[in-house]
């Protein structure tokens, strides 16, 4: 009977474990992973294996601009959390020094996006491509090292 009951709660146990791992925590274009806490002033948190997680906000007020105009990474697979909560359309989009874009998120309002890349060391721009607010000054630089 102690077996049974053993048996049963390593069962319960396994299948507990299985409930919570439900998402897969990757950071293809159109989800949000939510693996990443902000760093007051940087817009950037730490990867796992190389890499980092870049945490991006355009004004929740509306503004055409983002809360913030720098972050850093680390070289290799860099996700770009991208989070508008303004009704006004915005996204993400990052180009290298050649002006070739690298990395974009899908245009949102009111939601989060997530898109990756692969990035080499470098300097690069990031912006908003909604026609306009580029020129509006939605820009930042993002360094990576």
């Amino acid at each position: 009977m102690k077996k049974t009951a053993l048996a049963l709660g390593l069962v319960l146990a396994a299948l507990a474990l299985v409930a919570c791992g439900g998402s897969d925590g990757g950071a293809t274009s159109g989800g949000e992973t939510g693996a990443a806490t902000e760093s007051e002033g940087n817009a950037e948190a730490e990867g796992e294996g190389g890499g980092s997680v870049v945490e991006i906000e355009a004004d929740p007020s509306g503004g055409l601009s983002y809360t913030t105009t720098e972050a850093s990474a680390e070289a290799g697979e860099v996700v770009v959390e991208f989070t508008n909560d303004s009704p006004i359309e915005h996204d993400v989009d990052i180009e290298d020094a050649n002006g070739e874009v690298v990395l974009e998120t899908d245009i949102v309002t009111e939601s989060a996006e997530s898109a990756s890349a692969d990035l080499p060391a470098g300097e690069y721009t990031f912006y908003c491509s909604v026609p306009g607010h580029r020129e509006a000054g939605m820009e930042g630089t993002l360094v990576v090292e």
